[in-house]
C-alpha cells in the first residue's frame, strides 16, 4: 500500500485507523480537498493528528496524493470515495475528533439537493463516529446552503451549532481565496456533537470470498452486446460495455457495482479453459469484494446463459 494513498481492495475490514496511520492519536477528516493545500496545512500545524482526506474528483486525488509525497506528509491518508461510506466504513464508533467541509457543492437547483452532503441522514450518522465533544467544522460562501445545514442539523437535534467566523488557514483554501478575491462573503458554522443518534449505523462493507462460475458453451458466438441491469437486494450491477481480448478468445465486460454508500467499477472476464468457460472477477482496480462485486460475476454469468450457454458449475 502506498503510504498516502487508500486502496479500498487493499485495506483490512472492518477499517482500523491504526493500522492504516501505523499509528494511534486523534482522527481528523477532510471531505472534498481539492488540491490538498488545507489538508498539508493541517498536517503541519498539528502533526499530532491523523489526517483522512476524502474526495470523488480523481484529480484532486492525485494532486494531493503528490503534494503529500513531496512533502513527506506522512500522518495524511487519501482515499478516492463517498463522504458517507467513508465516515461509516473507516471510522469506527466515536473515533473522530473532527472533520472539515470546505466549500462544498451547493448543488443549488431545487431537485438535486438530495445531493447535498450537509443534510439529517448524513449528520445523524456522523454522530455516531464523532467522539464526544467533536465537531464538525463547515464553510461555505453559498449563502442558502449555509441555511439549509443550519436547519438540517438544528433539525436532528444532536448538535450545539455556533456561527462564526472561519480560522485563518481555512482562508488560505483555493476555494476561500477566490471568494474572497471576488469580494464575496463566507459563511462559518460549528457542528459540536452534544448527543449521539439513537438508531444503529453500522459499517455495511462485508467481504465474501470470491470464486467463480463455469460454463458450457462458445465465446467466439457473441458478437453482439445489450447493456443489462442486474438487481440483487441492496444494489444492482449494470453491465455497461463488453470487449474481446487481444487474443480473440476471452470476453471482458465493464461493470459498475452500486450498493448502499458505494460504487464500484469491476472487470469480470469471460475466458475459455479446459474444462468449459470460467467466469471470475479480474484484479482491476482493487475493489472490496463485497456482495455486490460477487453479484457481479452472476450477472455476467446470466447475461452469456441468455444467449445459449449453460452453467456447469456455480462455485459462489
Amino acid at each position: 500500500m502506498n503510504q498516502n494513498l487508500l486502496r479500498l481492495g487493499e485495506l483490512g475490514w472492518p477499517a482500523d485507523p491504526r493500522a492504516i496511520f501505523g499509528r494511534g492519536g486523534p482522527l481528523v477528516m477532510e471531505i472534498g480537498f481539492g488540491n490538498g493545500k488545507f489538508l498539508a496545512e493541517l498536517s503541519s500545524f498539528h502533526p499530532e493528528w491523523n489526517l483522512l482526506g476524502v474526495e470523488i474528483a480523481p484529480a484532486s486525488i492525485s494532486r494531493a496524493y503528490l503534494r503529500a509525497q513531496r512533502e513527506g506528509l506522512a500522518n495524511i491518508r487519501v482515499i478516492h470515495g463517498e463522504a458517507r461510506f467513508a465516515v461509516r466504513e473507516l471510522c469506527p464508533l466515536r473515533s473522530l475528533h473532527r472533520v472539515f467541509v470546505n466549500f462544498p457543492d451547493p448543488w443549488p437547483r431545487e431537485k438535486h439537493q438530495d445531493r447535498r452532503l450537509m443534510q439529517q441522514s448524513f449528520l445523524r450518522l456522523l454522530s455516531t463516529r464523532l467522539e464526544d465533544g467533536g465537531a464538525l467544522l463547515f464553510t461555505t460562501d453559498h449563502q442558502e446552503y449555509f441555511h439549509f445545514a443550519l436547519a438540517e442539523g438544528e433539525a436532528t437535534g444532536l448538535y450545539e451549532i455556533r456561527e462564526g467566523d472561519p480560522s485563518p488557514e481555512m482562508l488560505r483554501t483555493k476555494y476561500a481565496q477566490r471568494w474572497l478575491g471576488m469580494r464575496k462573503p463566507i459563511f462559518h458554522a460549528a457542528f459540536a456533537k452534544s448527543r449521539e443518534d439513537g438508531k444503529a449505523h453500522p459499517a455495511i462493507v462485508e467481504v465474501v470470498t470470491m470464486q467463480h462460475i463455469r460454463l458450457r458453451g462458445d465465446l467466439q458466438s457473441i458478437g453482439s452486446f445489450e447493456k443489462a441491469v442486474h438487481s440483487f437486494s441492496g444494489g444492482r450491477v449494470i453491465l455497461r460495455n463488453c470487449y474481446r481480448g487481444l487474443q480473440g478468445a476471452e470476453l471482458e465486460f465493464f461493470c459498475l457495482v452500486d450498493e448502499e454508500d458505494l460504487r464500484q467499477q469491476v472487470i469480470v472476464e469471460a475466458r475459455p479453459s479446459e474444462s468449459g468457460v470460467t467466469v471470475e472477477l479480474t484484479g482491476f482496480g482493487a475493489p472490496v469484494v463485497t456482495k455486490g462485486v460477487k453479484e457481479s460475476v452472476r450477472a455476467v454469468a446470466d447475461w452469456l446463459v441468455a444467449r445459449g450457454m449453460e452453467i456447469l458449475e456455480l462455485a459462489i
